[in-house]
C-alpha cells in the first residue's frame, strides 16, 4: 500500500520537474542568460585577434580580456605597436579608456557607445557591453530556425523605456542544444538592419563547445567586416574585484 501511494507522489514530482524544465527552455530571457553565462562563466580570461577588413586594406589587432560576472570587464590591446597598451575598463554602467600615447584615462560618455571600437565594425557598446541584454531589453520568442545544422531559438530583444541602449532592436539566434549564440542582427531606432554577426568554427574552447570565430558585417558597406578569433579562453579562475580598477588600466600586461 505504501508503494502504491508513493507512485503517484513520485509521478507528480517528476511532472513538476519536467514542467519547470520546459518553462525554463521557453523563457527567452533565461535562454539569453544561459548563453551569456556559458560564454563568460563566473570569470573568464581570453586571448584573441580582431581583423578589420576593408575593400583596399586590412589590419589585425591582438588583445587580452578579463571578465567577472556581468558587471566587470577589462580589455588590453597587445598589438600592433601603435595601439599596444590601450586598455578599457567596464565597471557596472561605467566605462573608462586608457590611452598611453597621451597618458590619459578618459571616461566614455553614453554618447560614445555607438562609435566604432578601435576602427572596427563593432561599437564601443558591443565590446564593453555598457548595456545589458538581460536587464535593458524585453525578450520575446520568434520562430525556430536552423543555422549550420543546429536548431536555434529566435529571440527578439526590444529596449525597455529609458534603457541606455544604442539599438532599436536586436534579434538573436541561440542553439537549442549547447546555448551558443549563432547569429545576431542589430537594427536602428527606425527599424533598419545595420549589422549582422555570424558565429563559426565551433569546437572546444576553454573546455566548452563554443564558436571560436565571430564575424560582424555592416549591411550598407560592401566589402567591410570585422572578424574576432579566439586563441585561448579560460573559465572560472579566481580574479579579485580589485583587479578591475581605473588605476589598473595603466599597468596591465
Amino acid at each position: 500500500m505504501i508503494r502504491q501511494h508513493c507512485k503517484p507522489i513520485f509521478l507528480a514530482i517528476a511532472l513538476i520537474a519536467c514542467t519547470q524544465s520546459l518553462i525554463a527552455q521557453n523563457d527567452p530571457k533565461e535562454i539569453i542568460r544561459k548563453a551569456e553565462d556559458k560564454l563568460k562563466g563566473t570569470t573568464s580570461q581570453a586571448e584573441m585577434t580582431m581583423t578589420v577588413v576593408r575593400p583596399k586594406w586590412d589590419r589585425t589587432i591582438s588583445l587580452k580580456t578579463w571578465s567577472k560576472g556581468q558587471e566587470l570587464a577589462m580589455i588590453l590591446i597587445t598589438g600592433p605597436a601603435r595601439d599596444k597598451g590601450t586598455a578599457f575598463l567596464k565597471k557596472g554602467k561605467e566605462v573608462w579608456n586608457w590611452q598611453p600615447t597621451i597618458e590619459r584615462i578618459i571616461k566614455l560618455p553614453p554618447s560614445m557607445m555607438m562609435q566604432s571600437w578601435m576602427g572596427s565594425d563593432f561599437t564601443n557598446d558591443d565590446l564593453v557591453k555598457e548595456s545589458s541584454t538581460i536587464h535593458d531589453y524585453n525578450h520575446a520568442l520568434g520562430k525556430d530556425t536552423v543555422i549550420a545544422d543546429r536548431k536555434c531559438w529566435t529571440i527578439v530583444l526590444t529596449p525597455k523605456e529609458d534603457a541606455p541602449v544604442v539599438w532599436g532592436k536586436v534579434v538573436m539566434w541561440v542553439d537549442q542544444k549547447d546555448y551558443m549564440q549563432m547569429r545576431a542582427a542589430f537594427y536602428d531606432e527606425d527599424g533598419f538592419l545595420v549589422n549582422t554577426m555570424q558565429a563559426s568554427d565551433i569546437g572546444d574552447l576553454g573546455g566548452k563547445v563554443l564558436p571560436r570565430t565571430m564575424e560582424m558585417t555592416p549591411v550598407d558597406k560592401p566589402g567591410n567586416k570585422t572578424i574576432i578569433h579566439y586563441q585561448s579562453l579560460v573559465f572560472d579562475q579566481p580574479i579579485d574585484d580589485n583587479f578591475f580598477t581605473v588605476g589598473q588600466l595603466k599597468s596591465l600586461r
